[in-house]
């Protein structure tokens, strides 16, 4: 297989996973999370300032690549790796949930789905064989099935159409598929908010055999509650012996449940988008840093923390930053928020190996909700 996953331990505490996946750009241990470069880049970071901060895997999106700037110039250009001079594991969504937000500019068939472009209005296709070419093309490590994303709320008769829809669209993926020894593609378990569907559409997935499985459709506007009660219904399903990804997923409180019901993967825009809004993360909660009370607050974004931000600029500087739109005030948010993200996760597997995830998580739930 392209990819290869070594479960190491499972946490006699919780049953929280811990993990080794190994691509060809490299290996990392889960559980894991993924920030998120949709347009080839996470925004304001250059790749340097990613790997100080842990990254190990990025995500970037197939469906604004292919429309900007064209996966054949990517691939021209050597594919993501070298165009976006990043050395480690890239994972390509498969453009699904950006093509089925689009709502009134779309229209779903059994081919695929016909769209508008954001961008300037023209009429695309993008069919499961046109999704997976593309990300041939752009050479990520891990690729996605295209499938469809079932909205929220959606009906048992629309979920369950839309869920056959994604299993034969996963087929045609797999068919399509021109480098399965370069590149492991996933495949996507949709199903809704319904647990005997969620439970078919494993069932199907994993009948297909591939080398790992994501849980979309979910984090779509569900109450967190919800969300938490299908993962405990749907990860059973799922092997054990390959990575479990579940789409979309990046508050701290999501991270820490979405591991202790043995989630591996994790992406989300979250960590950068709520730091273009002048927001932080901390393990207290979030931190307006824009708000008029930090104007003469020299105290660091949080105490305690190791990035580069915290070590060396204080809320007040931040702050005069964001105000006075400066970019390098959005820069310092985001290396933290991202930093804040992944340590949470590295803290969060050192608590696996040590048998105690969840008064760890216990502990980190109970500081957010203070």
């Amino acid at each position: 297989m392209a990819v290869e996953f070594h479960l190491e331990k499972t946490c006699r505490q919780t049953g929280a996973r811990l993990g080794l996946l190994t691509t060809a750009h490299g290996s990392f241990h889960t559980p894991i999370f993924m920030p998120v470069g949709t347009q080839a880049t996470v925004k304001t970071l250059t790749p340097a300032q990613l790997h100080e901060l842990g990254a190990e895997i990025i995500l970037s999106n197939t469906y604004h690549l292919y429309l900007r700037p064209g996966h054949a110039l990517v691939a021209k250009a050597g594919g993501l790796h070298r165009f976006m001079q990043w050395p480690s594991s890239i994972l390509t969504d498969s453009g699904g949930f950006q093509v089925f937000s689009l709502n009134d500019l779309r229209k779903i068939t059994e081919e695929g789905v016909e769209f508008r472009s954001h961008l300037d209005g023209s009429r695309q296709f993008l069919s499961p064989e046109l999704a997976t070419e593309v990300q041939n093309a752009l050479g990520a490590d891990i690729i996605m099935c295209f499938d469809e994303c079932t909205p929220y709320p959606a009906d048992y008769n629309y979920a369950k159409a839309s869920l056959e829809r994604t299993v034969r669209w996963a087929a045609r993926c797999k068919q399509a598929h021109g480098k399965p020894t370069e590149q492991a593609l996933f495949g996507i378990i949709q199903g809704g908010i319904h647990k005997d569907l969620r439970a078919e559409g494993a069932k199907a997935m994993t009948e297909m055999d591939f080398p790992g499985y994501a849980l979309g459709g979910l984090s779509v506007g569900e109450p967190k509650p919800l969300m938490y009660e299908i993962l405990e219904h749907t990860v059973p399903y799922m092997p054990p012996d390959r990575p479990r990804y579940l789409m979309g997923v990046g508050s701290a409180d999501a991270l820490v449940e979405g591991v202790l019901r043995g989630i591996d993967m994790f992406d989300c825009v979250l960590p950068t988008r709520v730091a273009r809004n002048g927001t932080a993360l901390t393990a207290n909660g979030k931190v307006v840093v824009r708000n008029a009370a930090y104007a003469e607050d020299f105290a660091p974004i949080e105490y305690g923390c190791d990035c580069y931000a915290c070590q060396h600029f204080s809320r007040a500087y931040v702050r005069h930053l964001i105000k006075a739109e400066e970019v390098l005030g959005l820069t310092l948010i985001s290396i933290h928020n991202l930093r804040f993200s992944l340590r949470l996760m590295a803290d969060m597997r050192q608590a696996i190996r040590e048998d105690r995830s969840g008064d760890f998580a216990r502990a980190v739930l109970a500081r957010l909700q203070s």
